[in-house]
């Protein structure tokens, strides 16, 4: 006869077996992360400019333009900011890739090459939570008295204004209640493009070819382009599968 503990039916040992249950799940995610990052970093040399969420700002190579890429949730999540780094290196801009719990140390780290005369473009570009993370990130670089060159957010949690030491601001949604507003002592150059296409969500909107090719030739763009107050839309080529407004 099976020994009876009195365990069957017990709400207390149920939610045991529940929170036991969920701790493992977030285990799971976190060491299919790990491994993720590693991979990565064994893979190609040339992405161990990649910053792990755990670990200090790795020192970037002189460039012209520095971008800076940063990732939402747990680092599993938005690998379409990996892809998009990746297509820089290979155009020869120099591009990192953090989790967004970075941007401070981050941030930190362009402070300090900025001041120790580092005065290339800084772009900063980020999906999700790393969307929220680059509009905090370009507000902070402003309050130490650093301009930012662009800032592209992909589909960020929330609405956010640009600050006056943004040039540029390209924001790519697919929720309206992330729409970019103009903040006192803004004078750039505003774009909240909206994504119609169907097959792209708030979970892929960041692997978008399309979307890619788009920020990449916003990028490349940035040198001898001077920002202005207002843009026409026909001056900023666009996938035909959106729609922009210049607020």
């Amino acid at each position: 006869m099976p020994l009876d503990l009195g365990l069957a039916g017990n709400p207390e040992m149920e939610r045991l077996r529940y929170s036991a249950a969920l701790v493992c799940a977030v285990l799971a995610v976190l060491f299919a992360s790990s491994l993720h990052l590693n991979g990565a970093a064994q893979a190609s040399p040339a992405i161990s400019v990649a910053m792990r969420s755990t670990g200090s700002p790795a020192r970037l190579h002189s460039s012209t333009a520095h971008v800076y890429l940063f990732r939402g949730l747990l680092n599993v999540f938005s690998l379409g900011m990996d892809g998009l780094a990746a297509q820089l290196r290979a155009a020869g801009i120099a591009a990192a890739v953090a989790n967004h719990t970075q941007w401070r140390s981050v941030a930190d780290d362009i402070v300090a090459k900025y001041r120790a005369g580092q005065r290339g473009p800084i772009i900063l570009v980020g999906h999700s939570l790393g969307a929220d993370a680059v509009m905090s990130m370009a507000e902070y670089l402003g309050q130490m008295g650093v301009p930012v060159a662009l800032v592209v957010p992909f589909d960020g949690t929330s609405p956010h204004v640009a600050t006056a030491n943004v040039a540029r601001v390209l924001n790519l949604y697919k929720n309206e209640g992330v729409r970019i507003s103009r903040g006192p002592g803004f004078r750039g150059e505003l774009t909240n493009f909206y994504v119609r296409d169907a097959n792209v969500s708030h979970f892929n909107i960041d692997k978008s070819a399309a979307l890619h090719s788009m920020v990449i030739r916003k990028i490349r763009a940035i040198g001898s382009a001077r920002p202005r107050q207002h843009q026409s839309p026909s001056n900023l080529v666009l996938p035909a599968t959106g729609a922009s407004s210049n607020s």
